[in-house]
């Protein structure tokens, strides 16, 4: 008998989980009723094999059946990649609200990341 669990995230921003999911590019991706529920649903060919990012009100909770995981990795993995790209989105965006770019982003050998932002000081005019 299949269970359909919750499992509790740190995704509270909808654009910037949207854009990690599609970075990885998970298969059969899609977004449903972006304007009503804000869920995010990945589709699957087998139909009792859908997971869902649904939002709770406070933040997304991830809806998956652990009878039908069947991918080549954990559902534990399944999360770090998706946490590392979310990371990644809210780190960018956010600092461009304090006139932050980034200009470079290197992967270091041991999984982390660098991103090197920049700032530029225009009112200064020599």
């Amino acid at each position: 008998m299949s269970h359909l669990s919750k499992t509790k995230t740190c995704f509270k921003n909808f654009l910037y989980l949207e854009k990690a999911l599609t970075k990885l590019e998970i298969p059969n991706f899609n977004s449903k009723s972006l304007n009503k529920s804000n869920d995010l649903i990945l589709l699957s060919k087998n139909k009792n094999n859908d997971l869902s990012f649904n939002w709770n009100g406070q933040f997304f909770e991830l809806n998956v059946d652990y009878d039908y995981w069947n991918q080549e990795y954990s559902l534990s993995h399944f999360l770090t990649r998706i946490k590392k790209e979310y990371a990644t989105e809210a780190i960018v965006n956010e600092s461009k609200a304090f006139g932050f770019y980034p200009t470079d982003l290197n992967k270091i050998s041991n999984g982390r990341r660098k991103i090197t932002l920049q700032r530029f000081n225009n009112t200064h005019i020599y």
